[in-house]
């Protein structure tokens, strides 16, 4: 049987898991979020999404994937034989395929612009940045070999291992993450209107906590903040020691996530608002490839705020690759037998040829650009696919899955495994069974019918 590794600490675990959760949807998908839906109002909400239906997930996996020590789909069908639900683990398999064919170009923006920063491109150019941003995305060769770049790097950490490749990368990259991060608070908190930036993230709009649509945002980014739903957690939970506390060392990966959104929102909304014009509710790539360099362009030493900035956002972009590219390699070790070079390899040339149209997909080739009948450009397409509905349905069925099928008691035998500390045993048996699902179906549902 293929050797499929472990980690070396419970601390490599809450990194590396930190890591897959902490990415590009938590330093601008969340403060855009955040504006979207009322500041301080949305913030609320999030915490409680979070706390309520996010982590028994979150646990629920980590126990799945140390029961049976194998990835997604092997998981499930180990625990429940003779059924169906290995489509649940192949959702996963299939959703970090997707989700990384599309995200590792984005991940590639970064990489470029963190390069135009440190040489001053955006600082010294005349012209608008949206009409350098659409310029960039626009030459689609040159993004290709940028996700090319990405897909590599994280296709040689995988190589590593888990110990020499996975846990070493992310205990390195993890603390570097959080320094850049309180460095770029600070300076943005220093930046005229940064008063008003904080004035909008920390007082609440009463109004908004009764509005569903905040509701199903919230329960939304908080489900495609930690990795739920993709086999992610699922996964790196099955390289984990039977002796290692589950419910301590989960709570250790929700904390170190969420504290890293909110922190970038000390970011955004500081520096954003120190921006005449400014719209908090401006949206991924035009709120970090149009809105804040402009901030750059504006700021004495703004090369060096810059490129500190998307350096932070490609070593996020880098710890969520990782864990993407880990589920399906997984699968292909732990099904088909296959040495990991092999599966590595093998999965990243997949990756790569359904990257290209998102690359290409942004000015570059027309029929990618705007899709007959859909009318949006291919990226758009694969992230309301795999983000939007795989990853909800995944957790979904997941939480069904460990509430009726497997049973939250043999669920609960391996998360106190050897006297494992796990308060309000019942109260969780409850959210899983009942809260986890009812909530992520209405936002599937409203999901669904908002494309309308």
């Amino acid at each position: 049987m293929t050797d499929r590794g472990s980690w070396s600490s419970r601390i490599g675990f809450i990194l590396a898991a930190s890591g897959s959760a902490v990415g590009l949807g938590n330093i601008w998908g969340f403060p855009t979020r955040v504006g979207q839906g009322g500041g301080a109002a949305f913030v609320f909400i999030y915490l409680l999404c979070i706390a309520l239906i996010c982590f028994p997930i979150m646990v629920s996996e980590i126990a799945i994937g140390r029961r049976t020590k194998m990835s997604p789909v092997r998981s499930f069908s180990t625990l429940k034989p003779t059924t169906y639900w290995w489509l649940v683990g192949g959702i996963g398999v299939l959703a970090g395929v997707g989700i990384l064919s599309f995200y590792s170009v984005i991940a590639g923006w970064t990489i470029a612009y963190a390069w135009f920063s440190l040489t001053g491109q955006l600082t010294a150019t005349q012209q608008d940045v949206s009409v350098l941003f659409a310029q960039f995305t626009s030459r689609g060769w040159v993004n290709v070999g940028l996700t090319l770049l990405v897909l590599a790097s994280t296709a040689t950490v995988l190589i590593g291992g888990i110990r020499t490749g996975i846990e070493r990368v992310t205990k390195a990259l993890m603390p570097v993450l959080i320094v850049l991060l309180v460095i770029l608070a600070f300076r943005a908190l220093t930046l005229p209107g940064a008063a008003e930036g904080l004035r909008y993230y920390l007082t609440p709009d009463p109004t908004r906590l009764l509005d569903i649509s905040v509701f199903n945002s919230a329960l939304g980014q908080a489900f495609f903040s930690l990795s739920l739903g993709m086999g992610a957690i699922l996964t790196y939970g099955s390289y984990l020691d039977k002796r290692t506390g589950i419910a301590a060392a989960a709570i250790w990966v929700a904390l170190l996530d969420t504290l890293i959104a909110l922190l970038a929102g000390f970011i955004i909304f500081p520096a954003g608002f120190s921006i005449t014009g400014f719209d908090p509710s401006t949206s991924g790539p035009g709120l970090i490839f149009a809105v804040l360099p402009r901030l750059f362009s504006e700021l004495p030493g703004g090369e060096i705020f810059g490129a500190t900035f998307f350096v932070l956002l490609s070593v996020a972009a880098l710890t969520s690759t990782i864990s993407l590219l880990e589920v399906p390699v997984s699968h292909c070790v732990d099904s088909r037998g296959w040495t990991r070079r092999r599966s590595v390899t093998t999965v990243t040339g997949i990756v790569f040829i359904l990257a290209v149209p998102s690359a290409l997909g942004n000015g570059s080739v027309d029929f990618f650009t705007t899709l007959p009948i859909l009318g949006i450009d291919f990226l758009s397409l694969m992230s309301t696919i795999w983000n939007d509905f795989a990853l909800p349905i995944g957790g979904f069925f997941t939480a069904l899955f460990v509430g009726i099928a497997w049973g939250t008691n043999k669920a609960l035998d391996e998360l106190t495994l050897h006297n494992a500390w796990f308060p309000a045993k019942k109260f969780w048996k409850f959210l899983i069974r009942w809260v986890c699902p009812l909530a992520i179906a209405l936002i599937i549902g409203a999901t669904f019918f908002s494309l309308y």
